[in-house]
């Protein structure tokens, strides 16, 4: 019941904590300090979030699979495609939608989607696999093409703005690995203590949530986009949501993986995605990972009640 109530009760505490705040107007000379505060808790939280998952896998249980590689194409290549349309015409109409479906296409695998294949009778060394390969991808890839499209690249050159972005995705998809198998092998008291905290990585995803919804709630708010974009933005989520987990299903079929393949694509870390359009792109595009995070939890909760009336 608990985690059942976990995605709701994270939702509505960021919305009414952040309304509650911003009209305590006793607190308005802590907004700023508060700003700042978040900017370095929100990718701590990540962190955090994805290095207690990653003690859970062991370098032996990653075996790259043929299958893999088209999911990957699919994440990628529709990235590229859409950074590319952007690059080559900055003014489109409904920039932000589009840059809100690039987020969703390129958003790495969620370290509970194994939890999920394994209840749906999965395979879930697989999704750990894909997992770890979509995080090391999105961390080369995001930096090219958002280095070209983000609005305050056009500062540097190439290579510095790079640089700079790749500085920040690198420790929120990769260290967190690269850190927890250092600690499972050089420190295995530590990574056994981890272990034996089954809850944490969920309770960190939970705060997590609730922060990501908050700041969500205040791109929303502080939006001179029109409603009727912010509608397309939930949309264009629900749209990519749909047809990722389709296309997963439809390719893990061929290989005898279908609920692997499903999981892999279609359920997404949704927090980097929130984070990752709050950082680089228009904040409303925050809004995507928000909503994504709706549709993939529906999508996940009607499998398992089909899955346990079958």
């Amino acid at each position: 019941m608990r985690s059942s109530l976990t995605l709701p009760i994270a939702i509505l505490t960021g919305i009414i904590g952040y309304f509650v705040y911003v009209n305590i107007h006793a607190l308005d000379f802590t907004h700023h300090t508060v700003n700042q505060i978040i900017a370095y808790i929100q990718p701590a939280l990540l962190f955090a979030m994805l290095f207690v998952s990653f003690c859970k896998v062991s370098p032996k249980d990653l075996k790259p699979r043929r299958w893999m590689m088209k999911l990957l194409g699919i994440q990628v290549l529709s990235f590229v495609m859409m950074g590319i349309l952007i690059i080559c015409i900055p003014d489109i109409a409904n920039k932000a939608v589009i840059e809100s479906a690039m987020i969703c296409m390129i958003c790495p695998t969620a370290t509970a989607a194994s939890v999920v294949t394994t209840k749906l009778k999965g395979n879930p060394s697989t999704v750990v696999s894909y997992t770890c390969l979509i995080n090391f991808s999105a961390a080369l890839v995001i930096p090219i093409i958002i280095s070209f499209t983000h609005e305050g690249a056009q500062e540097y050159d190439f290579i510095t703005s790079f640089t700079l972005i790749l500085g920040k995705v690198f420790p929120l998809l990769i260290l967190p690995l690269l850190c927890a198998w250092f600690v499972r092998f050089m420190l295995p008291n530590f990574h056994r203590k981890i272990l034996n905290q089954n809850n944490l990585a969920f309770n960190l995803w939970a705060i997590a949530l609730t922060l990501a919804i908050a700041i969500t709630m205040k791109a929303i708010m502080h939006s001179n986009n029109s409603i009727f974009e912010m509608i397309c933005i939930a949309i264009a989520s629900l749209l990519t949501c749909l047809i990722q987990f389709y296309l997963g299903r439809k390719i893990g079929m061929r290989h005898h993986e279908p609920i692997a393949g499903a999981q892999s694509l279609g359920q997404k870390n949704t927090i980097f995605a929130i984070w990752m359009g709050y950082t680089f792109l228009d904040p409303v595009t925050a809004m995507a990972g928000g909503f994504y995070s709706v549709w993939h939890n529906v999508i996940n909760s009607w499998q398992l009640w089909h899955a346990v009336r079958k």
